[in-house]
């Protein structure tokens, strides 16, 4: 009852976070549904006439929020939750409505300028590589996504688009400070001369971390050039580089958590995770994008993408039985041409996108058994072939009301080689699998007065099986699996977002995710031996509320809550919860506009209690639920040729003692475990441009 009485509480009182997306940081307006996107259509598309919910981050927003990590930009937004396991952002999970799970990698299609970042294995996505002063916005779209962007778009997408020059040249600065060690300078200068626009930016971000043994470091930049052949022709290329290292601190148990929160994990080589000084790792990541847009008049536009990733990774974890010290280089080469139609048809009018998504994904894996690597145990040669073909319609039917359908299909292959010089026995040669897959989506859109909506929309989705999900190449037996499915699943979401006055908001949105043959592993303790196998069906149910309200240009009041809950569906644990998905989460605050450009603003975020990773049967202790409270004022002195923005702010006031992430090892015969988050965290910054 406790519970239910905060929550009423929490929206009576309508103190919802400052991060929104729906809003514009400003106290003169908030942000119209005419607002332009480029995600949710793969083509510029005002946000009204989207069958689906989107949310847009802006440079402005963050910016004034202080973030120093995407983790922080991100984790405010409804139906979005971050979990981390290494202490620092480089390796936060992603949930996104309710696919956080044991098993949430590639449910959540993360995009950089378009490009899949999602990796061919199971790593997570390091979130340190996209410095947040390269970003221009970010633009998030819940739900089914799978038929204009295939393989993993089941809960959302998010794309994350980076600066482009534009006007005269503006030069921008900011230095951020703050506990734990924390430093963050950035960089930049953009604009356009004539047919060329240009952008360069660069970042260094340092923490030595909360806990021992959870330091990390990122740096690098990039920039963006363009040229313009008037009304025929524009060419862009992006190119970006970033170097990440971090320390994993390790999971501690109730009773070491007592004794001290901070320290890193203490050797215990009973439970196989003898934690070890030299746990920790460094990931570079090289990003190019060449775009190409023709225009063809009457007859449309063509727009085709040439994409190149690189991504070469260190990871030292020697308390790790199955990892030791490994290198990995991960290829991506893309290309992704699309034709788009805008043409009155029938007397209707369309709009037409036919596309092509082709990758190829080489992946390499070097084992050893030293730091020095001069003992090599094992390699792992893989390739990823996919070819994804989409076409989707949206027309009027009538001024106010589009209808929309679309249709993909996608063929996938893995093929790959280990060589264990060790265990001859856990050796494969030329191995390959052929996945292929299809999903098909229909929308109905209905835009009423000036900015209103509602929506309804019903879409197929699917994942196709990562490379260390079809084949097992880390130490514990080489295996290849001939019989593993795709994950597919069927999507039904129905929303509206209504403006009762220009100054006034208020969004919801319900949907049902239905999927079927997920891929899960299978552990035996009798043999120590396991394999992923399809086990059968889940749901994921939900509602997501977000509003926001302009007092008199003088205080904003403005949020968000979420209600997931996710649950087996058939065999031994039918209709028991999912681990690590909260029933409930949301995100509250205040924001006071004050004489002499000085803005005070709170948040409040809410995070309820989970079941803990690995207990399926929902038969071990629960995640507790938690409250953080946070802080910030920040100055905007007014300046004819320069902008200024100081902020002070605190993160945690309260000091809660929380834990974002835990593993059931009672099942066996071990303590639980888990990761210990941050205590009161105090940071503070200057930023310049002009």
């Amino acid at each position: 009852m406790k519970k239910v009485l905060s929550f009423v509480l929490l929206f009576s009182l309508v103190v919802f976070s400052s991060v929104q997306a729906e809003e514009k940081k400003s106290a003169d307006t908030m942000v119209t549904m005419q607002e332009v996107v480029v995600t949710a259509t793969r083509d510029t598309q005002e946000i009204r006439k989207t069958p689906s919910s989107v949310t847009v981050i802006t440079e402005e927003e963050i910016s004034d929020a202080g973030a120093t990590t995407l983790v922080e930009v991100l984790d405010k937004i409804e139906s979005i939750q971050f979990r981390t396991y290494s202490g620092n952002s480089s390796q936060s999970q992603i949930d996104m409505r309710g696919f956080g799970g044991d098993n949430p990698f590639g449910k959540t299609l993360i995009l950089l300028d378009g490009r899949r970042l999602n990796r061919t294995d199971m790593a997570s996505i390091n979130w340190l590589q996209t410095p947040v002063n390269t970003i221009e916005k970010i633009e998030i779209v819940r739900g089914a996504g799978s038929v204009l962007y295939g393989d993993a778009a089941i809960g959302g997408v998010i794309n994350i688009i980076t600066k482009k020059g534009k006007g005269k040249p503006v030069f921008d600065a900011s230095v951020i400070a703050g506990s734990y060690g924390l430093h963050d300078e950035r960089a930049g200068v953009s604009g356009a001369t004539g047919k060329w626009t240009y952008a360069f930016n660069g970042e260094n971000n340092f923490i030595s971390g909360y806990r021992e043994r959870s330091e990390y470091s990122a740096r690098g930049g990039g920039f963006d050039v363009g040229y313009s052949a008037g009304d025929l022709l524009n060419v862009g290329l992006g190119v970006s580089y970033n170097q990440v290292d971090y320390e994993m601190p390790g999971a501690l148990t109730k009773a070491q958590m007592h004794h001290d929160r901070r320290q890193y994990q203490p050797a215990m080589p009973e439970y196989f995770m003898n934690a070890h000084s030299d746990d920790d790792g460094d990931d570079r990541y090289t990003n190019v994008n060449l775009g190409v847009k023709s225009f063809w008049g009457a007859w449309g536009r063509t727009e085709i993408n040439f994409l190149y990733g690189k991504k070469d990774l260190e990871m030292n974890m020697p308390s790790w039985v199955s990892y030791n010290y490994s290198d990995t280089d991960a290829d991506t080469y893309g290309i992704t041409p699309r034709y788009i139609l805008e043409k009155d048809l029938f007397g209707f009018h369309n709009k037409i996108i036919v596309g092509l998504d082709y990758y190829n994904e080489p992946y390499t894996k070097d084992i050893f058994s030293n730091r020095k690597r001069t003992d090599k145990l094992s390699t792992a040669d893989f390739e990823r072939n996919s070819a994804g073909t989409y076409l989707r319609d949206e027309f009027s039917l009538l001024k106010n009301l589009i209808f929309s359908a679309g249709y993909r299909t996608e063929r996938t292959s893995i093929e790959g080689s280990n060589k264990d010089a060790s265990t001859p026995a856990n050796n494969f040669t030329d191995e390959k699998n052929v996945y292929k897959a299809e999903a098909y989506e229909v929308g109905l859109t209905w835009f009423w007065g000036d900015q209103s909506r509602s929506f309804v929309k019903y879409a197929t989705v699917y994942r196709i099986p990562f490379l260390d999900e079809v084949a097992s190449f880390s130490g514990f037996g080489g295996k290849f699996l001939n019989d593993l499915n795709n994950e597919k699943g069927q999507s039904m979401e129905v929303g509206a977002e209504y403006y009762l006055r220009e100054n006034w908001k208020l969004g919801m949105t319900l949907f049902r995710i239905d999927m079927d043959d997920e891929i899960e592993y299978i552990y035996d303790p009798a043999t120590f031996t396991g394999e992923n196998q399809n086990t059968g069906k889940t749901r994921h149910d939900g509602a997501e509320i977000a509003m926001a309200y302009l007092w008199q240009k003088c205080l904003k009041v403005s949020g968000n809550y979420t209600y997931h809950k996710a649950t087996f569906e058939a065999g031994a644990n039918n209709k028991k919860e999912m681990p690590l998905v909260p029933k409930h989460t949301a995100n509250a605050g205040l924001e006071v506009y004050l004489p002499h450009n000085i803005t005070l603003s709170s948040e409040l975020q809410y995070v309820g209690e989970a079941y803990l990773s690995g207990d399926n049967d929902n038969s071990a202790e629960k995640l507790d639920d938690h409250w953080l409270l946070n802080l910030n004022v920040q100055y905007k002195p007014a300046f004819d040729k320069m902008n200024l923005t100081a902020f002070l702010g605190v993160d945690n006031l309260a000091n809660v003692k929380y834990s974002s992430f835990g593993i059931d090892y009672e099942q066996y015969a071990m303590p639980n475990f888990y990761y210990p988050m941050p205590g009161i965290t105090v940071k503070g910054g200057v930023s310049i441009a002009f």
